[in-house]
């Protein structure tokens, strides 16, 4: 599946529930190949849809018309309910199911990290989208620090050849020098393999005693 070359090229209804400020550019995303971790697909981050915060005025409607009307089928999101209600989408979560969009709500603090058990369950819920080719966008509010975040675990998950400072590189490179932005985001990437590991054996020991 090839990304789009441009999302100027969808179209979207122009009708409105809310009064259009002025004309706004298509949202912008940024699609990471994940050909380097052997899978054919492209995952989309984006900044927060609808967002209305200091000089940011885009309209909530015409965003997610247009994820709609571009084929996006599942949507991830990393903000917290109380971020949403901040930057004036407290109902995006129910406009994107009611567009039709699959909805992956799943918080994590502005700057923070989800503890290994909620970012394996995001990891699984990602790789099932990609490989029943849906296509996919996560996204928080600027799209820089914890969808990058999750981004650059996603690389690390699937494939075991690529470096946490590759997996870092690449994000930055897509999303710009901000990508990855806290030293705690930082560490957690270096940490997650192993993190990840103690989290399976656990798992694993847990249900092999459940089981006897």
């Amino acid at each position: 599946m090839k990304p789009p070359i441009s999302m100027q090229t969808c179209e979207f209804d122009s009708s409105d529930e809310e009064p259009i400020e002025d004309e706004q550019a298509p949202i912008p995303i940024s699609w990471l190949s994940l050909s380097r971790v052997n899978c054919s697909q492209f995952l989309g981050l984006c900044a927060l849809p609808g967002c209305k915060f200091k000089d940011i005025r885009r309209n909530i409607q015409k965003d997610t018309e247009e994820l709609k009307s571009c084929g996006i089928q599942d949507i991830f999101v990393f903000c917290t309910r109380g971020e949403l209600s901040k930057y004036r989408v407290p109902n995006l979560l129910d406009l994107y199911q009611k567009y039709g969009i699959i909805t992956h709500h799943h918080p994590i603090p502005d700057g923070g990290t989800p503890d290994i058990a909620r970012c394996y369950e995001i990891l699984e819920e990602l790789a099932i989208c990609l490989k029943n080719n849906r296509k996919t966008v996560i996204h928080c509010y600027g799209g820089l620090g914890r969808s990058c975040l999750v981004a650059a675990c996603l690389l690390l998950y699937l494939s075991d050849t690529v470096s946490p400072q590759q997996a870092i590189d690449s994000l930055r490179d897509l999303r710009g020098s901000g990508a990855i932005q806290t030293i705690k985001q930082y560490n957690y990437l270096h940490e997650f393999r192993e993190k990840l590991a103690a989290h399976l054996s656990s798992r694993d020991t847990l249900s092999r005693c459940v089981s006897r």
